[in-house]
């Protein structure tokens, strides 16, 4: 989205810091962009998005800057594929979404991948994320292609924050300023083997189509990060509810329409005062929200956006999605559902994972589903 086109509703999303996935043009550029400060040692800071990044190279820590910043809690992440397979996967699946044409997809991945890969050129790889689901994944993929290898001379330190001093509530690096930003490098950890293995088996247990291999993770240890129990639980509640079929982020969508929002950025807000880490930007919640009025019977109804903005003007309840949100019907019932949830692929006429939202468990509901 350009600075001449964009809503007030998405700059102060911006502002949040709330991610907007970068076109592959500006991805080169910073990736490439010039170093910000003479240092003593090469450095490479590797972060989440446009915002940060911008901020980190208008501030006074040294070195290059780039980010990875594919949304990886939507669509396809299967396990097994080769880097360059596992990224057309990816591009297919975001340009589908919109973010934007598959050759300017794959081009981004592929140029953020490929600047991690060139780490021995760095005398220290600096990770900058946060504590929401979108960083977390990101931070375990990162982490996961530097597990098992030999560094060699390169330095491997993550930051990881989920709060700072005097902002409040925390959202993320986004909110920060140059200063605030370089005041986190001296707090920079070494990234160690156990964090790196933890990693890597969250990571393959996120892209294997055996969900309870998630769950299983979760039954370990996982202090060495200590944000990403939580995250991972929160990816679980993605999965259709026992209850009425939705997903918690489709649930909170229809409980903010029923207590009065009414339009794009009051909905917003209200879904993301309902989430203990914000992680999903504007795009994000569109496509959730295009889903929910789909055909045969659709739960929202979405008056058409004006001329110019990307967001229906008005959003409103329709008396199934009354229903649904009562638990009086199903939304996988109603529509069937082909949605990828990391590795795991729910499709046909019923989920055959669901979430059991007392229980705090994912259940098998279909015979399909696998064992």
């Amino acid at each position: 989205m350009s600075e001449s086109t964009r809503t007030p509703a998405a700059e102060l999303m911006r502002q949040l810091g709330f991610r907007f996935p970068a076109p592959a043009a500006r991805v080169a550029a910073v990736a490439a962009g010039p170093r910000m400060t003479v240092t003593s040692k090469a450095l490479l800071h590797v972060t989440n998005g446009d915002s940060a990044a911008e901020t980190l190279r208008q501030s006074s820590v040294g070195g290059m800057v780039t980010v990875t910043a594919d949304v990886l809690h939507e669509g396809p992440t299967p396990g097994g594929l080769a880097p360059e397979r596992w990224r057309k996967v990816r591009a297919r699946y975001l340009a589908e979404s919109g973010y934007d044409d598959y050759d300017s997809c794959l081009a981004g991945l592929t140029q953020w991948d490929r600047t991690l890969e060139d780490f021995r050129s760095y005398d220290e790889i600096v990770l900058w994320f946060e504590h929401d689901l979108f960083d977390q994944l990101l931070l375990i993929r990162a982490l996961d292609g530097f597990a098992g290898r030999n560094l060699a001379g390169t330095e491997l330190s993550l930051i990881c924050i989920g709060e700072f001093p005097g902002i409040v509530p925390f959202h993320g690096l986004g909110q920060l300023s140059p200063p605030q930003m370089a005041s986190l490098l001296d707090r920079r950890q070494r990234v160690n083997e156990g964090q790196k293995l933890l990693a890597r088996d969250a990571w393959r247990a996120f892209c294997a189509p055996d969900p309870t291999a998630l769950e299983g993770l979760l039954r370990r240890d996982t202090s060495p990060l200590p944000f990403l129990a939580g995250a991972l639980r929160r990816h679980l509640e993605e999965f259709p509810s026992t209850f009425n079929g939705l997903a918690r982020t489709e649930r909170q969508i229809l409980r903010g329409l029923a207590d009065g929002a009414g339009s794009f950025e009051e909905l917003f807000h209200a879904t993301q005062r309902m989430e203990e880490r914000v992680y999903m930007g504007d795009s994000s919640f569109l496509r959730v929200l295009r889903e929910l009025a789909s055909s045969p019977r659709p739960l929202v109804r979405l008056e058409p956006a004006v001329t110019g903005s990307p967001y229906p003007q008005k959003i409103a309840l329709t008396t199934t999605g009354r229903d649904v949100l009562d638990g009086r019907d199903d939304w996988v019932r109603i529509r069937g559902i082909d949605r990828w949830l990391g590795g795991v692929h729910l499709q046909g006429p019923d989920a055959a994972w669901r979430w059991y939202e007392a229980g705090r468990r994912l259940v098998r509901t279909s015979p399909q589903a696998p064992s």
